[in-house]
């Protein structure tokens, strides 16, 4: 098993683009961050990264609209994509923008991996099935991050995440799930054993092997 791991301390903020074609250019490897406006996305960048205030927890709807991107070193970077799903966006932005993600997902060639984060108590709402479909057809791997986790006790908490394995299993494809908590620390080593895999990947000889199914809250 592979035991390297990225220093997610260093992350520092690069830009903001209001769209896709205005990322910067399409190389090295970034991981992309998607979730709900509500599912704890923001907490867990910064909790990731252990940096309180890199991601911004803003409840402001125009924020969410920008991709922010984040580099942790050259050739190596975080991608914090709009939350999607807030009320208050309209129907018509709401279209736009999924039509933009799909073409992100499928076209762009230095991601190397997806992060889907859920609220662990209201999981693979449509939008997020939705992604999760993107991304099996596009090859690309996905972490379900199952957030709040310390919402629910050990034992329902297991069971949450055991129903949600299932559940992705008719996506096919490459998806992991594990449960966080960005307030506990909950499943962060786990997280960051995977995206340190995924930024290594083209280091390695051979992919780091997966761990046990165990549940790791």
């Amino acid at each position: 098993m592979n035991n390297k791991q990225i220093n997610f301390n260093t992350a520092r903020f690069i830009t903001s683009a209001p769209d896709i074609n205005q990322m910067p250019e399409d190389s090295g490897i970034e991981i992309a961050f998607a979730g709900r406006s509500n599912a704890g996305k923001s907490s867990a960048l910064n909790t990731i990264t252990q940096q309180k205030s890199l991601a911004r927890t803003s409840k402001t709807p125009g924020r969410t609209q920008l991709i922010n991107v984040f580099e942790l070193s050259e050739g190596k970077r975080l991608i914090d994509l709009p939350g999607y799903g807030y009320a208050k966006v309209p129907e018509e932005m709401k279209l736009k923008w999924q039509r933009a993600l799909s073409v992100y997902l499928q076209h762009r060639e230095s991601l190397k991996g997806l992060v889907v984060l859920m609220d662990i108590r209201h999981p693979l709402k449509d939008i997020d099935q939705q992604l999760l479909q993107w991304a099996s057809e596009s090859k690309l791997p996905v972490l379900a991050l199952l957030t709040k986790c310390d919402k629910l006790k050990p034992g329902p908490r297991k069971s949450e995440v055991l129903r949600v394995r299932e559940a992705v299993t008719v996506f096919g494809g490459d998806i992991r799930v594990e449960s966080f908590s960005s307030l506990k620390g909950l499943g962060l080593d786990r997280a960051k054993e995977i995206l340190s895999e995924w930024l290594l990947q083209d280091q390695d000889d051979e992919p780091a092997a997966a761990s046990a199914d165990g549940e790791n809250a």
